[in-house]
């Protein structure tokens, strides 16, 4: 068997036909109920209280911070009233010594004195104003404070528009004193000490701002459905209706919220989907790769989708065939068997031969090369994996490796989309519309609005059209449905989002 047949052989182990994709939305929406219904299962459909998504005639200025890693942003957002905004940022490194810190209140200081910082030199006016009025002793409502939405990219368990209680740090961070602290409250505390003009209106996930991000800046006027990741990692959260999310009866914390809309943002986590593998693709290389993880048996739906892992997928392929003294790839019995006239050779010191060695930029880029003898993609493997010489017939086997994983990666992510759609009932469809009709032209209302954020979905060659191909198989979707569904960029969910759920507190709050 020549090398590009045993390219070919391996790829079809990442097919993913119509049945598996139907079988995995059947699944995603039980996972779906069951989250609503109870904690603790594969799909944790979190509740985040935020009941209403905006429209684009939203006006106001709000404030944004954003922790998600190593660095803190500030954000002021100005809303303008027609679907945009302007946006003011600062960004600062979070000092090493303050991740680790002994207390909480260490690290919420600093956050604190960079809110500050940012007021005294993009809002001095409002700044001044307030510390006036406080010497003088005049009472202050909230009208006299910015809200402020806090997306903190860490696992809490939410209790309230603004209140949410740390699970665990990652990231780096290990501040044994917060766990199990009200993180919004301890962000308020060093605000108050410092007397700033603040209010900590509401704890924001970035997926959910996603969401609300895309709303505000969608065109016409359906309201959005789901804001979705699917970048490093992957997740999904959407408008579900209050009355099914019935475990928010069970819960002793439960907070405040505005039942008045009848429906209720949840943060599925959908990254944890199909943990038990019921119904989710499992190679060798996927079983590989998640016994040498760091969260061995979890996020299994994203170990198989996001960018963080493609990479590493590929890596454990091209390794497998290149170990395989069966095939060819990499391997010339002399130059004359190599179309440049020389012997391919793996450096000793590869990033072939070591975990996550290889980045999904290098997928990108050898997915979309049409170069002639795919000259793109053997600079790539020698520039990025020291794989010198490499023939055409390797590059070609490579890029057949390469379009498998990623079209895998595509229809799993449609399997996501195409369950919440169906499950929320956003795309009812009568018995004329099995029938394709090329020229119908799809009315605003008909129109179920979605937006995406994250390097895959943005940047990955033809990843949204491989998706709307697998959601054109899907039952209850078709040809049809898969007009009406608009998918559109949602470009920083956590400080445009961010704000724009702080806007819906304070409305809740009736300012």
């Amino acid at each position: 068997m020549g090398l590009i047949e045993d390219a070919k052989r391996v790829a079809a182990e990442f097919e993913y036909p119509p049945d598996e994709v139907n079988k995995g939305v059947k699944a995603f929406i039980r996972q779906m109920d069951e989250g609503l219904q109870e904690n603790g299962k594969s799909l944790h459909q979190i509740p985040t209280y935020v009941t209403a998504v905006p429209n684009g005639t939203e006006k106001g200025v709000y404030l944004a911070v954003d922790l998600g890693g190593t660095n803190f942003r500030v954000c002021s957002i100005k809303l303008n009233g027609d679907t945009t905004f302007s946006l003011t940022q600062s960004k600062v490194a979070i000092p090493r010594e303050l991740m680790v810190a002994k207390t909480s209140q260490e690290l919420f200081s600093f956050l604190a004195k960079q809110i500050e910082s940012f007021l005294k030199i993009h809002h001095n006016d409002h700044f001044e104003e307030h510390h006036e009025r406080r010497k003088a002793g005049e009472a202050m409502t909230d009208e006299h404070f910015f809200q402020l939405g806090f997306t903190f990219s860490f696992p809490v368990h939410q209790i309230g528009l603004n209140r949410g209680h740390l699970i665990r740090w990652t990231k780096g961070f290990d501040i044994k004193d917060t766990i199990g602290k009200d993180v919004c409250a301890l962000l308020q505390s060093e605000i108050v000490a410092l007397h700033l003009p603040v209010k900590v209106a509401a704890l924001v996930n970035d997926t959910v701002g996603t969401l609300m991000a895309r709303s505000y800046t969608s065109p016409g006027k359906t309201g959005t459905l789901l804001g979705a990741i699917f970048g490093t990692g992957t997740n999904g959260a959407y408008v579900e209706k209050l009355e099914k999310v019935t475990k928010l009866k069970k819960e002793k914390e439960s907070g405040d919220y505005d039942a008045s809309t009848g429906n209720m943002i949840i943060n599925s986590e959908w990254g944890s989907f199909d943990n038990e593998l019921s119904v989710l693709p499992n190679t060798e290389y996927d079983k590989a790769l998640d016994k040498e993880s760091n969260n061995v048996g979890v996020h299994l739906f994203e170990k198989r989708v996001s960018g963080m892992f493609l990479g590493e997928i590929l890596r454990r392929v091209i390794l497998g065939m290149v170990n395989n003294g069966k095939t060819q790839l990499f391997k010339d019995k002399s130059s004359g068997t190599n179309d440049i006239h020389s012997t391919t050779t793996i450096a000793d010191d590869s990033p072939l031969y070591k975990q996550w060695g290889i980045d999904t930029s290098f997928l990108s880029a050898a997915h979309e090369d049409q170069s002639a003898g795919f000259r793109i993609t053997r600079q790539a493997l020698g520039r990025e994996l020291g794989i010198d010489a490499a023939s055409a017939e390797d590059a070609e086997a490579v890029k057949i490796l390469v379009e498998a994983i990623g079209k895998r990666s595509a229809r799993l992510s449609a399997v996501a989309i195409g369950a919440v759609i169906i499950s929320t009932g956003n795309l009812t469809l009568t018995a004329g519309d099995a029938v394709d009709d090329k020229d119908q032209q799809v009315l605003e209302e008909e129109i179920v609005d979605i937006g995406v954020d994250g390097s895959l979905v943005e940047y990955y060659p033809g990843f949204e059209d491989y998706m709307r191909e697998a959601l054109r198989e899907i039952e209850g979707i078709g040809a049809k449905g898969e007009k009406r569904i608009r998918i559109g960029i949602a470009k920083d969910g956590s400080g445009v989002g961010a704000a724009l759920i702080a806007l819906v507190a304070a409305r809740k709050e009736g300012l």
